[in-house]
């Protein structure tokens, strides 16, 4: 009923008796059509539709299911880059030139920092090898590609082309990803890394305070003394 309200710019109204005419809205045509079986009713040529349906049609119910959540992030991934108004470029290579950033800065760190550091830009070349390998695409081949491109001056925006299975300038070939997506993705991904690492340092510590403690009574160790 909302959504009907927005697209014909009707109000909903709970009490017919508080119906007026300035609560009513408008459209050309309102007919009911009967589609795979199912009985719908259409409402078009609104003049100012705050909202529309989309009509998702396939084969089998999978199909349905995997065309609808396609359009759902679609439709999320375009209001995210619409509300914040920043895009990167996409094909991996955003991760590419955070990975040589990474790298670049655990020269400055040195010691275990400088491993973790480095074990971390290794995880942002998951991305871009990822969508090698799912485009058919050799992997260690477009990783050398990217890494390469990615030292030059203007090579920053330079990712994977799936369809034509090349590396280029994502950002002028119009594959773009909104900033939001790409942060929280990254953010996401390092809190569960962290949170596993801090599960394993308890389970450490504890097998630690076993030993120290020594075996107990039942295993043949004599009580503590109190």
């Amino acid at each position: 009923m909302e959504k009907l309200a927005r697209a014909t710019g009707g109000k909903v109204v709970t009490n017919i008796r508080d119906l007026s005419p300035s609560d009513l809205g408008t459209a050309d045509l309102v007919e009911e059509r009967k589609i795979a079986g199912e009985e719908m009713i259409f409402v078009e040529g609104c003049k100012d539709p705050k909202t529309v349906s989309l009509l998702v049609r396939g084969g089998t119910e999978h199909v349905v299911d995997e065309v609808e959540r396609a359009v759902h992030d679609g439709i999320s991934v375009i209001s995210a880059a619409i509300e914040d108004g920043k895009i990167v470029a996409g094909g991996g290579a955003p991760e590419i030139e955070v990975a040589r950033g990474l790298r670049v800065y655990s020269g400055t760190v040195g010691g275990r920092e400088a491993l973790a550091v480095n074990a971390f830009a290794d995880t942002m070349d998951m991305i871009p090898r990822t969508l090698a390998e799912n485009a058919g695409l050799d992997p260690i081949d477009i990783l050398v590609q990217l890494r390469s491109a990615h030292e030059k001056k203007d090579g920053k925006n330079i990712g994977i082309d799936v369809i034509n299975g090349k590396t280029m300038n994502t950002f002028e070939r119009g594959i773009v990803e909104p900033l939001r997506v790409k942060t929280q993705a990254i953010k996401s991904a390092s809190e569960a890394a962290e949170m596993i690492l801090r599960i394993d340092d308890v389970i450490a510590a504890g097998k630690f305070e076993k030993e120290e403690r020594g075996p107990g009574p039942e295993m043949g160790g004599m009580p503590p003394m109190g």
